[in-house]
């Protein structure tokens, strides 16, 4: 990693832990919510994790750590990376008033994916989810520190909302590249509260208003991958693509203001726009 990714992932990670609390805010009481045994993990991503009992999982990324909580549920033993020290310190709390063990760890994910290699420390599954890809400045360092971290027959899984939605702004005006191929975007509005603007759709049980008017001090830098090129990163550094699946509607997040409302926490473009992809996956397995 170069001194200009080194500072725009320092960006973020000051972006981010501002963007968090506000985030939070929104979500009452985190940990009922999964004392009670409930699950913020959607039935796609369940569907290609399976049953972890007895796997090791990292899962990179992990923000606040519901999603990682979620992991847990389903049987593993995880550990949860993230640069955000807000969001490290907020998961380490959710993890002990649930009483939902997991492991976390505050590190940029390139580091601590070079680091893990290094020490030998293997898993059976890396995960990451909606919307951390966007965040990654090398794509095919990314993949090689994945592939680095997996044992044998263990397998990357993501469900990711789709770069089709960075194409678009208010509106559904197509504005910005599909092809961005790692080429920064500066945002000087920061990390927003995505979550305030959902609002049902990412709270966790009842949405509470939380904090108002929220503007991040702190600008940001996202990096728009095409789709093919994640698969050819992954492929590069090799692993075997098992899964590929893209789908109409997004879980849980309200891009635009008009979307529609699914069953199961999911929204779609209104009736008068054709469909398009909002959501993928991707499974691949090490050799």
């Amino acid at each position: 990693m170069d001194a200009e990714q080194r500072a725009m992932h320092e960006a973020n990670r000051l972006s981010w832990n501002e963007a968090t609390k506000a985030h939070n805010s929104h979500k009452g009481d985190q940990a009922a919510f999964f004392r009670a045994g409930n699950s913020k993990l959607y039935p796609e991503e369940r569907e290609l994790l399976g049953d972890l009992r007895g796997k090791r999982v990292v899962h990179l990324q992990c923000n606040s750590g519901q999603d990682t909580l979620g992991l847990v549920q389903l049987g593993g033993d995880v550990t949860g990376v993230d640069i955000s020290d807000e969001a490290i310190d907020f998961a380490r709390r959710l993890s002990a008033d649930s009483g939902v063990p997991a492991r976390f760890v505050r590190s940029d994910v390139y580091d601590w994916l070079e680091q893990a290699s290094a020490a030998g420390e293997r898993f059976d599954v890396v995960f990451s989810s909606y919307g951390a890809l966007i965040w990654l400045s090398d794509i095919k360092a990314w993949a090689r520190g994945v592939a680095g971290v997996l044992a044998p027959g263990g397998r990357y899984v993501t469900v990711e909302f789709h770069p089709v939605l960075s194409m678009l702004e208010e509106g559904w005006k197509l504005t910005y590249d599909y092809f961005g191929t790692g080429t920064a975007w500066k945002w000087d509005e920061g990390v927003s509260d995505y979550v305030a603007r959902s609002g049902e759709g990412l709270a966790l049980m009842t949405y509470e208003e939380g904090i108002t008017g929220f503007k991040n001090p702190n600008p940001c830098y996202e990096f728009p991958w095409p789709v093919s090129e994640i698969i050819t990163a992954l492929l590069d550094a090799g692993l075997v693509l098992e899964t590929f699946c893209e789908y109409p509607y997004a879980n849980g997040f309200r891009p635009f203001p008009d979307m529609r409302d699914l069953p199961g926490r999911r929204t779609m473009p209104p009736e008068s726009m054709p469909n398009m992809p909002l959501m993928y996956a991707i499974s691949a397995r090490k050799p």
